[in-house]
């Protein structure tokens, strides 16, 4: 496997797993009695029963193809296992909702079995008509002996359906994929939940040719992507900054290229929670809450044991890292140096950041306080930006936050309170891409 599908991966099964199992890890937990992921595609009419998820997730990707495309599709997701406990009685076995042998305790849980079914590589012609292709996972059912009795895990066999098919858009290629959950109707929430594909997802993969960034395409793609739809899912390059030849299908909002960070050593699967803050949760457990947690699931059981066993530089690696808001960006030039030997952030060192003097370019124009320009809101930040359109205003400062966005204060020139908000700061603020710099003839309106 090579490191741009690696990282494609961990990132996948972080969408995969995530609200597999919350804080405090417990059956007993009652946000934990129901299975809450990202991605369930659900037995047909299951949603419209009131009895689980919408069964289909859809979506459309585009590739700027070569002389020798091929597109292999991966499709990943759960698959619901129930775990019963069955207590030995001497006599045969007896369904119980708890076991507890020589200090060790097993609940009845629903655990689940990662599936993964690949297709492809296809070639341009062979999806020039659509394709539907069966995914079956079958069912089963095991037994495990343990001190006192025994597990019985089971598996509702599983049935769904890909279809693919593309069709030129310019020159490109519009891909279509689509997964539909094939099974049964259900006929109460559990036998829906056993029936569903959980943490759905695709990874897919394109040779002699690249996809395109939905997110961030270039100019020529821009009417294309306008014509992309998806249903519940969100599709993101995968891979390094720069390689084009994964997509992840996500059922999670996404960025292109995301990264698992590196401070984040374990999984904790929570949605709601920041790893430091869910970490030192852990770690205050009672010894019985986290023998609960380690008897739910074996994936709970190993977030116990990795926070317990968490050393105090990784439990401080995870408190946050600071990074130059100013480097490689276009206006370094423009931005006083730090005196050697300071960080950045340190107080001493805020010459380096100096608002009323700090400069950005726009279309190739230095904006900087006292500049003119003129407004066209399109962010829509606060309700009243729209009452700003085409208004001239004079620039008051340039600020840059932590993560490299640039904002643009500002006073409209036609306020008679201009002044005064100039003199306590309190500006009106916008993106360089919301301003139009003017040159100092320029007249008030168009």
């Amino acid at each position: 496997m090579t490191a741009t599908w690696q990282r494609a991966r961990a990132v996948a099964d972080a969408v995969l797993y995530e609200g597999y199992l919350l804080y405090p890890y417990r059956a007993t937990s009652g946000k934990n009695q129901s299975r809450w992921q990202f991605g369930v595609l659900g037995p047909p009419q299951a949603a419209e029963l009131g009895l689980g998820e919408d069964d289909t997730l859809s979506a459309q990707l585009l590739v700027s193809p070569g002389p020798d495309m091929a597109l292999t599709i991966v499709v990943r997701f759960l698959q619901l296992q129930h775990r019963a406990v069955e207590r030995d009685t001497g006599n045969g076995f007896e369904p119980v909702g708890e076991l507890t042998v020589g200090g060790r305790t097993w609940l009845t849980w629903d655990e689940a079995v990662e599936c993964e079914v690949s297709f492809g590589p296809f070639c341009e012609s062979e999806l020039d008509a659509p394709q539907t292709l069966p995914i079956i996972v079958a069912g089963g059912r095991d037994v495990e002996h343990i001190d006192g009795g025994r597990l019985i895990r089971t598996r509702t066999e599983l049935h769904a359906e890909l279809t693919v098919r593309s069709e030129p858009d310019g020159d490109l290629l519009r891909i279509s994929l689509e997964i539909r959950n094939t099974a049964a109707a259900p006929a109460d929430k559990d036998t829906a939940i056993a029936r569903s594909l959980i943490g759905t997802h695709l990874i897919t993969a394109v040779t002699g040719g690249e996809f395109v960034s939905l997110l961030e395409p270039p100019e020529s793609a821009m009417d294309a992507v306008g014509r992309c739809l998806r249903h519940r899912c969100f599709p993101v390059l995968a891979g390094p900054p720069g390689d084009t030849t994964l997509m992840l299908v996500s059922p999670i909002i996404l960025y292109d290229h995301p990264e698992i960070a590196e401070q984040s050593e374990v999984a904790l699967f929570d949605s709601t929670e920041i790893d430091e803050i869910l970490t030192l949760r852990v770690m205050t457990m009672t010894d019985e809450e986290k023998a609960q947690a380690r008897a739910t699931d074996p994936r709970a059981a190993e977030i116990i044991d990795r926070c317990d066993a968490m050393s105090p530089e990784a439990l401080l690696n995870l408190h946050g890292v600071l990074r130059n808001p100013h480097a490689d960006t276009e206006i370094r030039s423009l931005i006083p140096e730090v005196p050697a030997g300071m960080d950045w952030w340190d107080p001493l060192a805020d010459t380096a950041v100096a608002p009323s003097i700090d400069a950005v370019l726009v279309n190739g124009v230095r904006v900087s306080r006292d500049s003119r320009v003129r407004l066209h809101p399109s962010r829509r930040a606060d309700a009243q930006d729209l009452f700003y359109t085409d208004k001239v205003a004079r620039v008051t400062c340039v600020h840059e936050t932590v993560d490299g966005d640039q904002q643009i204060g500002v006073v409209l020139e036609d306020d008679p309170a201009a002044e005064m908000h100039d003199w306590y700061g309190r500006y009106l603020y916008f993106a360089p891409d919301e301003v139009e710099p003017l040159s100092e003839g320029t007249a008030q309106w168009k």
